[in-house]
This record gives C-alpha cells, structure tokens and sequence, in this order.
C-alpha cells in the first residue's frame, strides 16, 4: 500500500497544523484544515497562511483533489473556500456538520433560510466512509467529543486526528465547548489508538510546553507516553481529568467570530448594503472563565 507525504505548516498565533499530503505515484494531494488569517483587533482577514501552502503545493507539483475539514474550528477561520476558489478542489467535512450548524444557528440566531444541509460543502463524509487519493486509500472516523461533527481522516498509514489527542505531554483536547463531551471523546480516542501502532498520528494544534512546537507522533507514542491515556484509564477516570481541565479553560478568543465562518465552510457573511461582511456576537450567551 502507498503511503502519503505529509507536509506541515505551522500557524503559531492560533497555534495551529495546517497539512499537505500527497500520494507520491500519482501526485494527487489534498489540504486538511487550513487557515485563513485574521486580525481580531482591526478585523481584518488575510491569506499569507493559505498562499504559502498554495506555493508549496504549486512547486511541487501537486495536484490538489481535495480540501478536507475535520471539523468547524473555534480557533480559526477555515480557508477552504479560498483554497477551491483558486484550484478547483472540493471541498469536505464530517456529514455530522450539520448538528453543529443547527446549534449555532440558534446561538446566533441566523434567519430561517440559512442553510443547516451541510450544502456550503462539496462532500459530506459519513463515518467508515472510504475514498482514493490517488492510489492512497483513505477512511474517515466520526470523532465526537471536541464536536458532534468531528472526524478523522486515516489516510494510509497516517491519521488526522485533529482536537481529539494532543502531543502525548499535552494529553487530549478539550470537550466543553456546545454539543461537546468527553463520554464521545473517550470513545472516539478508542477507536484512534485501536489503529496499528506505527501509525503516524497528526494533530492539530500544539501549545509546545517549553519546548519547539510539534505536531507528529504515533499510536504506540500515544499509548504509552499520552499524559491522559498512557495508563489505559477507565472511562470513569479519564472524564473526571477531561472535565476537571475543561472548567478551568477560557473560551477561545476567536471562538464567537471563527464559527460564524466555518459552518459556512470557509466563507463570510453575505455582504450588506454597504457591501461590506458583518460578525455578531451573542452577548451573555457564554459566561465568562
């Protein structure tokens, strides 16, 4: 079996992994999960992030097929539509989106007609959903627990776990956030450690406790050094971590402003009369941490 190239890119002010992968024989790539620039304090978006992945992938040689999604990101803005703007690829996420879309219609209180079918993507995957990348297979895993709609995208002998494991001295990500919790979580990182053990595990995030930022690892790592795993805890015991952590962890500083972009896959709001994107933000909604 052919195993892909992964390629990382770093995006330290959301601390976040942006990857590219590709299948060697035929080049046929994809991007998972990247990021769209944005500047709270002045609101304003860019694309240094998305146009150096685009070079790499340019240089290369790459033919980008896909932009894959794990999940809508409280931590940054999706650059998927810009990435399908300028080459064509589809664009993709977990098919659960759509629970995630309701919610937060809700939460924002959306007009009627915005659309909660998952449409402002090219692909829904369900979970156990299987497709090529070239001569690559992949296989998606529903993972709940950091979301209701995140997935895992075990490409050959590697698996985008995204915010489900951390680096193995940063433990697990978090489950508090709407629609979240750490019963699905634990199940989920189950069924991520029931992979082979040479499996290489990528994150996506890394808040590098002194040391340089990382984002790669494996199974076998993951079991036996991952802070909240290593000891093959209960589900009883890993929650009480998990929840513990969680109620002592402040929302997100992009969290109100990134999810009104990404459950429209990576695009902003329609423009107004003045032709200009507008956010809201729910005031009390949230308390403060």
């Amino acid at each position: 079996m052919t195993d892909p190239i992964v390629k990382p890119f770093w995006d330290e002010p959301t601390g976040s992994w942006q990857y590219v992968l590709h299948d060697p024989a035929t080049m046929q790539g994809a991007v998972v999960d990247p990021v769209l620039n944005f500047d709270p304090a002045s609101g304003s978006t860019a694309t240094e992030s998305a146009e150096e992945i685009l070079a790499y992938v340019q240089d290369a040689g790459i033919r980008l097929a896909w932009v894959l999604d794990t999940h809508p990101h409280a931590d940054h803005f999706s650059a998927a539509q810009w990435f399908k703007d300028r080459t064509g690829a589809q664009t993709a996420i977990g098919a659960e989106v759509t629970q995630v879309q309701r919610l937060w219609k809700d939460i924002y209180n959306l007009p009627a007609d915005f659309p909660v079918d998952g449409s402002q993507w090219d692909r829904l995957f369900a979970d156990g959903e299987t497709f090529m990348l070239g001569q690559v297979p992949v296989t998606v895993i529903h993972s709940p627990g950091h979301t209701l709609a995140s997935i895992t995208y075990v490409v050959g002998d590697a698996a985008f776990v995204h915010d489900t494991l951390m680096m193995p001295d940063s433990g697990t990500s978090r489950a508090d956030f709407p629609g979240g919790s750490s019963a699905a979580l634990y199940a989920s990182l189950q069924r991520i450690l029931a992979l082979p053990d040479a499996t290489r595990v990528f994150v996506g995030h890394d808040y590098a406790p002194g040391r340089d930022a990382a984002c790669e690892s494996t199974v076998a790592e993951q079991k036996a050094r991952n802070i909240h795993l290593k000891d093959a805890p209960s589900e009883a015991a890993f929650r009480a971590v998990r929840d513990a952590r969680d109620a002592t962890l402040p929302l997100p500083r992009l969290m109100l402003a990134a999810l009104q972009i990404n459950i429209r896959g990576g695009r902003k709001p329609a423009p107004e009369s003045n032709g200009r994107s507008y956010l809201k933000i729910p005031l009390d909604h949230f308390e403060a941490r």
